[in-house]
């Protein structure tokens, strides 16, 4: 840091609500940027039950904050608690980043889509959307964020592979209500592998290789050894899939970059400054 953090009574204000909170990375990736761009603004981790949460959202104009972020589990809770939503987060929704207008209304985005394409393009600069068809594995709310990102950027088909096949045919029907009715395909887990056939891109939203889980059941010998390999898990950085993945020689890339990018938007919106995310950052907030 070649900045030092301050803040006065005329700090600008923001941080994340959540129950519970206390694991979030979030404050020590903002408080990154806030010392490194020398802002004279917080940002605070918010403990809030999910019976008090709407209350507490109501309450952030009146305490002087510019906004906050939003974690599971609440984020459905402000999709329904919030003035104003961007079409983003209709289609996904959910809200996880709350800015607070100049006349006080409560505007609802969701940044975790830009988060994952952004993470894409800067890990595997030559992937395009439009490339080939992309598998989705899982069917919760991070799933739906990435199936509509990808439909969003061009994907020409999403196949959807989840272990309860009724939980991946209630997300289409969902996506479909929102006007996503094209380009997902719902896939029974015991043909998970088969639709790696031709696949351009695979993702893994569940929690399958995350430290103290199994590792994702899931061959490659069907995916094309261009297709891209993400992992939206971040703690190990590679997993297991990652790790195989690399090893049949397909480009991957990793879980962390998607919370650093989804990061971006709601600290210009807050603080005024377009963070950049770095390999300093990056170390910094894996450290916490």
């Amino acid at each position: 840091m070649t900045v030092g953090h301050f803040i006065s009574g005329k700090a600008k204000l923001a941080g994340v609500m959540g129950w519970p909170i206390s694991h979030s990375r979030s404050p020590r990736l903002h408080g990154f940027w806030l010392r490194q761009y020398g802002i004279d603004g917080a940002y605070v981790p918010l403990a809030v039950e999910p019976e008090r949460a709407e209350q507490a959202i109501r309450a952030l104009p009146a305490l002087g904050f510019r906004g906050c972020n939003v974690t599971v589990p609440l984020k459905e809770i402000a999709f329904r608690t919030v003035d104003r939503l961007d079409q983003t987060a209709r289609r996904m929704g959910a809200v996880n980043t709350i800015v607070v207008a100049e006349d006080g209304a409560l505007e609802g985005g969701n940044t975790d889509g830009f988060g994952f394409i952004e993470n894409l393009r800067a890990e595997q600069p030559d992937w395009t959307a439009e490339r080939g068809p992309a598998v989705v594995i899982g069917a919760g709310g991070a799933a739906r964020a990435v199936v509509v990102a990808l439909l969003d950027a061009g994907a020409p088909e999403v196949r959807l592979v989840n272990r309860t096949r009724a939980r991946a045919e209630e997300l289409a029907a969902d996506l479909a209500a929102v006007g996503l009715n094209g380009g997902v395909t719902v896939v029974d887990w015991v043909s998970r592998e088969t639709a790696l056939d031709g696949a351009s891109l695979l993702v893994n939203t569940t929690t399958q290789g995350m430290a103290g889980q199994p590792a994702l059941d899931l061959s490659l010998r069907a995916l094309p050894v261009s297709a891209v390999v993400n992992d939206i898990v971040y703690v190990p950085l590679e997993t297991p899939l990652l790790a195989e993945a690399k090893a049949r020689g397909n480009p991957v890339a990793g879980g962390i970059g998607m919370l650093l990018h989804q990061a971006r938007p709601g600290f210009k919106a807050w603080f005024g400054v377009e963070p950049q995310v770095t390999p300093e950052l990056t170390r910094f907030v894996l450290e916490g």
